[in-house]
């Protein structure tokens, strides 16, 4: 969040190291381009285990847990779910396809993120909506001590901050 209000700011100089950062970005685009013409398939491969190892970390931290044997089908693949936790993982393998297949028309916007939402969240209550309760991420360890490994916004507060991440949109096309 500071980088972007540092950059909405339209600094009149960029400082060296983004410079470098940038210049190392527009290389490895140039590789990414060549790797994709010269070997597909392996491109294929590490993108399948890049969007399961996503959706199952990404899951993990809400609680949501899966077997093992099946990610790789639930993930990829058109099975039958056969509860929550699995609605909840295609679910983000669906919202991950909106976004690379549409991300030069998606907006960082409430309702973009409402959407994103309501696809991960499935047919659940609270799909596409704003929380109602405070919630945190706490981790649990297995002598049954627990600590806040994440602290969220709470409730009451969270429309205020998607307003202020929505609001300029600083990673829109047309910011820049």
């Amino acid at each position: 969040m500071i980088t972007l209000r540092q950059l909405s700011s339209k600094p009149k100089t960029i400082p060296a190291i983004t410079s470098w950062y940038l210049a190392d970005l527009g290389e490895a685009r140039g590789r990414q381009d060549l790797f994709t013409k010269q070997a597909p398939q392996r491109l294929k491969v590490l993108k399948e285990h890049a969007l399961i190892e996503s959706a199952v970390s990404s899951n993990r931290i809400e609680g949501v847990t899966v077997e093992q044997s099946r990610i790789r089908t639930i993930v990829l693949g058109k099975s039958h779910l056969r509860d929550r936790d699995e609605e909840e993982v295609r679910g983000y393998r669906n919202a991950l396809k909106l976004i690379h297949e549409q991300s030069a028309k998606l907006s960082v916007s409430e309702d973009s993120i409402l959407r994103l939402h309501k696809l991960i969240r499935g047919e659940i209550w609270d799909a596409g909506k704003y929380k109602e309760k405070d919630s945190d991420i706490i981790e649990k360890y297995p002598d049954g001590r627990q600590r806040i490994r994440f602290k969220t916004v709470s409730a009451a507060k969270t429309p205020s901050f998607m307003d202020t991440l929505c609001v300029p949109n600083y990673l829109s096309p047309n910011y820049l």
